[in-house]
């Protein structure tokens, strides 16, 4: 099923009256006798025209494809409930025998929702209707819905960003209104056409059309550069159509999902592919700048360098390496910021009270009080504004967060206040302004409130949802290969290890370590000290990775087999660090990727991670060089520490507040890894410490960790 001779793509509606242009009907074509992207102003007329194709195509023994941008399957859970069977068609035939939809696009979709509602525990699971509408079966808002016990999202939805609950049918993103009658009218098609016709991915058996659902935002980036369309709308089935034309479709209708999953809530042709589909209409994958050949390169006759002189010379090496893409709001959490963000809307967007109370003209004020003003009627509530502008002289009941109406500049909190319905009274005196705020007085519109680079937390997004901003540019997460090599490795803990056979400790912890940074880690796997399997693990990282950490052979021994490969088939530079625990620190390109070789003992392995490793791959993720934040603290041990080298002691805080350390500085004593919780980081200079003498600490939080 990876080729037809006719795709079609079928954006579709749920308008209530006809309609023409944007936000109508529109579908694409693409293949046999493709047509200009077609408008349609009623689902009768669409259904018209898509069988008059599909009769065509059979005609003619073609192959054809018709992709919709509605919802094939609700969430799990849903179809069995509803009908008694955990197939998503069986919904369509339920839906058929009750939706009705005219020639005229008037239908009964909020009161089948309604229906829906009544046969599920609690309130829901749909919701939204308009205000004229009184079914108490169906919420106007999802908040207000509880006990249905269904989840808001498919499996399939995870994989596109922006994706709305199946069970929204009023306002902006209202696919379930599209779905309920999309359905409804798709049942009757498989009804007509029988085994000519097949459901995708319901259905295994082969037929020469084929129904499936897609998602139109699968190609943004290049509906946003395309020129020459009527609207968005038709640029997006067109352009959609012909990539799904030009591409290999086997692999996209081959889910990883659970055959269950796909029989009862669908699947998204293309979701999780939106690069393959992009390539497909000549949009290459952005690929940003290599690093130069010769950055690591020391200058000549450098022979130890200092930690700070090492981390200056790495981080005007490197440069940001990810691409960047954009990502819905909800979706954009963890993820670096690619470009600065600009407010689309002030918060607040309008002067609003922030208490509950009574609002008036401050000017209405003679003397100190006490006051008595008459009200109006109404009130001013959040997201219900008074109606025309307060009387002079006048109060209004208005509640937290309420837009002030015109005439009024100064509200007074509720409990100050004695009021008999018709008139408020209060003490005085009262401030002008008072318990209210300004327009923008949080973020002004226009202003940037979000810098490049910034890794977006949760408040982040709530900001950016409050200013208006639904789609974020945001770098793609760092790729960072994990490979361990040695003859005396053994990979799995569980296998029979002989005397001079030791388990991996470094893969599991760096890799985790790249998790808890926020990067997507690869395991590279462990492999013997063979200079040809490791060149192909190398290999394997180039193309799958942005950077590779390799553990052991970094350095210039007999058995270093990393470090004499990256010199002999790649860019090494070997830095020896005035650094204990860690001197060796192997830096080199393979293909093109950065490569660091870390030491193979795990104390150094962790430090030097930690220390070079956490602000190199910060910078390479597009987040900028991080400089880990240490705090002086009393010392709770001696020791007397020569010149020449930085050290780092595994060390952590007592209950006295002062920070003591691991009794061993060995770098194969794992355990203390696990004991501490930071670094003392002692100077290059020689010194002398006794307890209380003042030392840093740098707790592993500050490292991300």
């Amino acid at each position: 099923m990876s080729r037809f001779d006719r795709i079609l793509v079928v954006d579709w509606s749920a308008n209530s009256t006809p309609k023409r242009g944007a936000d109508s009907i529109w579908i694409g074509m693409a293949g046999a006798q493709a047509d200009p992207p077609q408008n349609f102003a009623t689902r009768a007329e669409t259904m018209a025209y898509l069988r008059n194709q599909m009769r065509a195509a059979l005609a003619e023994n073609q192959r054809m494809l018709v992709s919709f941008d509605i919802g094939f399957g609700f969430p799990k859970g849903f179809a069995k409930h509803l009908t008694g069977r955990a197939e998503a068609l069986a919904v369509w035939d339920w839906l058929a025998a009750r939706i009705e939809d005219d020639a005229t696009n008037r239908n009964n979709r909020f009161h089948v929702a309604a229906e829906i509602n009544r046969r599920f525990p609690g309130l829901g699971p749909f919701w939204g209707r308009p205000d004229h509408l009184d079914l108490p079966d169906l919420p106007a808002k999802g908040k207000e819905r509880s006990g249905h016990g269904l989840a808001d999202l498919r499996a399939t939805e995870a994989l596109c960003a922006g994706s709305h609950p199946m069970w929204k049918l009023y306002t902006t993103g209202s696919v379930g209104s599209q779905s309920l009658l999309g359905q409804a009218h798709l049942a009757q098609l498989r009804a007509e056409f029988g085994d000519a016709l097949a459901v995708w991915p319901m259905q295994d058996t082969p037929a020469p059309l084929v129904l499936t659902e897609t998602y139109l935002s699968l190609i943004d980036s290049a509906v946003r550069a395309a020129q020459g369309y009527a609207c968005k709308d038709a640029a997006q089935v067109d352009l959609l159509a012909r990539a799904f034309h030009a591409a290999d479709l086997a692999p996209m209708m081959r889910p990883e999902a659970p055959r269950d999953i796909l029989r009862e809530e669908g699947w998204i042709l293309g979701a999780g592919h939106g690069a393959e589909l992009l390539s497909a209409l000549g949009q290459p994958a952005l690929t940003p700048p290599r690093l130069r050949n010769d950055c690591f390169a020391m200058p000549q006759g450098v022979d130890w360098v200092p930690v700070e002189a090492a981390l200056t010379r790495l981080r005007d090496a490197l440069h940001p390496v990810t691409t960047t893409e954009d990502l819905a709001t909800a979706q954009s959490g963890g993820r670096v910021l690619a470009q600065d963000l600009i407010a689309r809307r002030a918060n607040p967007p309008a002067a609003n009270s922030a208490v509950d109370g009574y609002g008036f003209a401050h000017a209405a004020l003679a003397g100190d009080g006490p006051y008595t003003l008459p009200l109006v009627a109404g009130r001013a509530a959040a997201g219900q504004p008074y109606d025309g502008p307060l009387p002079a002289g006048h109060a209004i009941r208005i509640l937290t967060g309420a837009i002030l109406p015109q005439g009024v500049d100064t509200v007074v909190l509720e409990e100050d206040c004695a009021t008999d319905g018709a008139r408020v009274a209060f003490d005085g005196p009262v401030k002008p302004r008072i318990n209210t705020r300004k327009a923008g007085e949080d973020v002004q519109a226009g202003a940037v409130f979000l810098r490049t680079g910034r890794i977006l937390t949760p408040p982040d997004l709530a900001l950016a949802s409050a200013l208006g901003v639904a789609r974020i540019p945001v770098h793609r997460p760092l790729r960072v290969g994990v490979l361990s090599t040695g003859d005396e490795i053994l990979s799995d803990p569980a296998a029979p290890a002989a005397l001079h056979q030791i388990y991996d400790a470094n893969r599991p912890m760096l890799l985790e370590i790249a998790r808890k940074w926020g990067y997507q880690p690869v395991d590279l796997g462990h492999w013997p000290d063979n200079e040809t399997a490791i060149a192909g693990a190398l290999d394997q990282g180039a193309q799958s990775c942005d950077v590779i950490l390799t553990s052991g052979g970094a350095s210039a021994g007999d058995e270093d087999h990393v470090s004499r490969l990256l010199r002999a088939r790649g860019t090494l530079s070997s830095w020896r660090i005035a650094l204990k625990p860690g001197r060796p620190l192997a830096l080199a390109l393979w293909q093109g990727v950065p490569v660091l070789g870390l030491p193979g003992n795990p104390v150094a392995a962790l430090v030097c991670t930690l220390i070079f490793g956490r602000p190199a791959l910060s910078l390479l993720a597009g987040s900028g060089w991080i400089t880990p934040q240490g705090f002086e603290l009393p010392a709770a041990f001696s020791k007397s520490k020569k010149p020449g080298r930085r050290e780092y002691l595994r060390a952590r805080i007592n209950e006295q507040g002062a920070v003591e350390v691991f009794a061993s500085e060995g770098s194969g004593r794992i355990s203390g890894l696990s004991w501490a919780e930071g670094l003392v980081e002692l100077p290059d200079a020689a010194i002398q410490i006794t307890p209380g003498t003042p030392v840093r600490y740098i707790p592993f939080a500050s490292f991300g960790l």
